[in-house]
């Protein structure tokens, strides 16, 4: 209204400026009714502005008391929408943050309130009711949802839950079916599924969800990848099991072939292909796990592969294999044990320097102590061996069995590492996990003495009187001139061939 009466006004003003600046004020006259007004043009343009003013104030004044009860509904509405939105808000907050009553109330508070978001208020109260421990509640507030089709997929991941919460798995599963079924789907359905097939080593049911899932693009194709190679490997070794040896034998070539980096395949690849007589083939794709992801076991299959070859031919093949990924620590580890077949006790003192750095594990002070009885040092053998003792195992070592058997695992064991390397590509060691042996770590050194340990306590310690070695009594007759007590005494002298 203001902007509208300075609009007249500057008009007008600019008007009688004009009129004024040319010298002649004009005439206007205005005849009705019998009645007869003469102005100047200037005053005349001035009246019709006034008048036109005065009209559109009216003609406004009018339509806004007109439009008031309108005016009234519209600041009523905005005011409860406001309202509403605050009081969802508060109840989403409040329910994750577990205030189950005070949820729902504000989501009773919000039903009230809020007409455009429907949607939005059955859900807030299922998830209040969920909060409140109302399992009754929440399981009729999603299945009040299920009408709604745009709804229908988070009222199954809510029943879901709530059936997951109340320990019925089987409903919970049902629900997550009817989940996966519906036309747009997400991947929680899919991998409630998928895990239930783990869980029951469904493995081949659990390879047609992977499938599925890969055409509906559910999962991405690198790890739909990674969870057929591992379930193929699983079926492999269920296969060869029941005695489906040529089947078990096309899932684990499959699995080797499409993720060389998935080392359990691979050894279980290795190992059916060399008792088939096909030793080129399980060699390409050892050759290609070590370049992937150097593991033990490979290299134990790859040494396998033959066994009628002389010590140094089987340093020469190992030597080889090393040379595919020679920066890895496995290479360093490997270098020595080819240079422990060859009997280059050297060459394995020399290559066991490049582990220096490493931290003690068994597998390493085991490694070391045979570099040195290859030497001849037989006593400091026997100081890696106590050092070993206490040391922590190597995960990657303690995927094989005392016997030499790669990834002997049981069929709960392949489905957390299923869906592990699935998700993420790494590989994780049930037998580790569990504190089951595997290959002893620590070499059995031929004693020079009937007992060693004196020596390796003094050694550690840094004792001042290490046992002399091979005395024949002289040591134990020296002691009292230096002024030694009988206990160490009787530790010193004790020691015979």
């Amino acid at each position: 209204m203001i902007r509208i009466a300075f609009a007249v006004f500057l008009v007008s003003l600019l008007i009688v400026t004009a009129i004024s600046l040319q010298g002649d004020p004009g005439v206007a006259s205005l005849t009705w009714l019998g009645w007869r007004v003469d102005t100047t043009a200037a005053a005349a343009v001035l009246i019709i502005g006034l008048l036109a003013l005065l009209a559109t104030i009216f003609w406004r004044t009018l339509l806004w008391i007109v439009d008031a009860p309108a005016r009234a509904a519209r600041a009523r509405a905005e005011t409860r929408r406001r309202q509403g939105a605050e009081a969802l808000t508060r109840g989403f907050l409040e329910s994750a943050a577990g205030r189950g009553p005070e949820a729902r109330r504000l989501a009773l508070r919000a039903g009230e309130l809020t007409q455009e978001t429907p949607q939005l208020v059955r859900i807030l109260a299922a998830q209040a009711a969920e909060a409140a421990g109302d399992r009754t509640a929440a399981e009729s507030a999603y299945r009040a949802m299920l009408g709604f089709p745009e709804m229908r997929l988070a009222a199954y991941r809510g029943l879901m839950q709530t059936a997951l919460a109340a320990g019925d798995a089987a409903e919970a599963l049902a629900n997550a079916g009817a989940a996966y079924d519906l036309p747009r789907t997400a991947p929680w359905a899919w991998r409630a599924l998928f895990q239930a097939r783990l869980a029951e080593a469904d493995w081949a049911g659990a390879l047609s969800l992977v499938h599925a899932a890969q055409e509906r693009k559910i999962v991405s194709p690198l790890v739909a990848e990674r969870a057929r190679a591992a379930l193929q490997s699983a079926l492999a070794v269920e296969l060869e099991a029941q005695g489906a040896i040529g089947e078990a034998l096309d899932a684990a070539q499959a699995a080797a072939k499409a993720r060389p980096d998935f080392t359990p395949g691979v050894a279980i690849a290795a190992r059916m292909l060399t008792r088939d007589d096909r030793a080129q083939r399980a060699a390409s794709f050892l050759e290609a796990a070590w370049s992937a992801r150097p593991h033990p076991a490979i290299w134990l299959a790859w040494r396998d592969l033959r066994t009628d070859e002389t010590p140094a031919e089987r340093a020469e093949r190992l030597g080889r294999l090393a040379a595919i990924n020679p920066t890895s620590r496995e290479a360093a580890i490997l270098r020595v044990e080819q240079a422990l077949i060859h009997g280059d006790a050297e060459a394995a003192r020399h290559g066991a320097e490049a582990l220096s750095a490493e931290a003690t594990t068994q597998r390493l002070a085991g490694l070391m102590a045979r570099v040195a009885n290859a030497g001849g040092a037989r006593d400091e053998a026997r100081a890696w061996i106590a050092r070993g003792a206490a040391a922590p195992e190597e995960a990657d070592w303690s995927d094989i069995d005392p016997t030499g058997r790669a990834f002997p695992y049981l069929a709960t064991d392949w489905a957390p590492l299923i869906l592990t390397y699935a998700d993420t590509g790494d590989l994780i060691h049930p037998r580790h996990e569990r504190g089951e042996p595997g290959i002893s770590d620590l070499p059995d050194i031929p004693a020079a003495y009937a007992d060693s340990a004196a020596f390796v306590s003094a050694a550690e310690s840094g004792d001042p009187f290490p046992p002399i070695v091979d005395d024949g009594g002289f040591g134990e007759a020296l002691q009292p001139a230096i002024g030694e007590s009988p206990a160490r005494r009787g530790l010193l002298g004790g020691r015979k061939r």
